[in-house]
């Protein structure tokens, strides 16, 4: 069975609590000591107990750590200002830069052109000339390309016709067929109309005689 998880808080039995107190504390100067030998890192400790006894381990030595640290709070302390000053000259530098953006953006669009030398305005006329150069070269890029597309669609879209055109053709062929057969089978019925006599008729004609029957099947 592992042990249980202890609850931290105070530890009302005093002879538990003086117990507790011997082993946790000899178990930290040991993991203080572990620390120092194999990270090379100068640390002090200093433990007062209960009854106002004290227990200490420092590496090299405490009071040495004690100044070491107190000087880098001093140095710590002091921080803010210049963080404060750094950021005051970051800023300083940002809002020169925005304010040179702003004039150059201002120089692009043909303002603000009185403040500048001839040299000046021989280079941004150069700039210009360069950045118009690059929106024609990319103009060409795009209407090129968009040429290229519609070139496609055109071809898909004949292929589409040509499709739908054979399938127009198709259902014509089959409908003349269909009026053809149709036509062919009313020729067919009128020819067997017009051929087809009923035995009545034959039955129901002029009463002969049978002397005169033969002679009519004679003649």
């Amino acid at each position: 069975m592992g042990r249980g998880k202890i609850e931290i808080k105070r530890i009302e039995n005093t002879t538990n609590r003086q117990v507790t107190f011997c082993k946790r504390r000899n178990g930290l100067l040991k993991k203080a000591y572990e620390l120092s030998v194999l990270c090379d890192a100068e640390l002090a400790l200093i433990v007062f107990s209960s009854r106002g006894r004290v227990y200490e381990f420092a590496n090299p030595n405490i009071n040495s750590t004690i100044e070491r640290y107190k000087k880098a709070t001093s140095e710590n302390s002091s921080a803010p200002e210049i963080n404060a000053h750094y950021y005051r000259q970051e800023s300083a530098k940002l809002h020169q830069q925005i304010q040179m953006l702003e004039n150059h953006n201002r120089h692009l669009t043909g303002d603000c052109l009185d403040s500048l030398t001839p040299k000046e305005l021989k280079q941004l006329e150069n700039r210009l000339e360069r950045g118009i150069t690059r929106i024609r070269s990319k103009k060409h890029e795009m209407l090129l390309a968009e040429v290229e597309c519609f070139q496609k669609r055109e071809v898909e879209l004949e292929k589409e016709n040509a499709f739908l055109r054979n399938k127009i053709a198709e259902v014509e062929r089959f409908q003349q067929l269909s009026i053809a057969a149709g036509q062919g089978l009313n020729a067919i019925q009128a020819y067997e109309s017009r051929n087809f006599f009923h035995p009545n008729i034959l039955e129901d004609g002029p009463g002969y005689s049978l002397p005169d029957k033969k002679k009519l099947h004679l003649g």
